[in-house]
């Protein structure tokens, strides 16, 4: 489900230089990313089935307004996230050697 959003998946390497190792949490970081990738994929799926559902009067507008709002609110946080490590790989490249 993680390739519909096109999130490779190849294991990032840790501070510990281990490509797909656990950080101090216990859980690999590639796991989080999947994760997060994998509910983001599912509200937005459930969005659209309230959708399908309130053409064919099978949905309250209550459930099709909560559903849409929680789709726009995790794509906001996927891109507020993407900007936030755009900016730190920037700032790294900027970095003197």
């Amino acid at each position: 489900m993680v390739d519909k959003i096109g999130i490779s998946a190849v294991a990032p390497v840790n501070i510990a230089g281990n490509a797909g190792g656990t950080g101090a949490g216990g859980t690999a970081f590639s796991d989080l990313v999947r994760e997060f990738a994998d509910k983001t994929v599912d509200a937005h799926l459930f969005a659209e089935k309230e959708t399908i559902a309130a053409v064919d009067n099978d949905a309250e507008l209550v459930d099709i307004v909560s559903a849409v709002a929680n789709a726009e609110i995790t794509l906001d946080t996927v891109v507020t996230i993407r900007d936030r490590v755009i900016h730190a790989y920037q700032e790294i490249i900027r970095m003197p050697i």
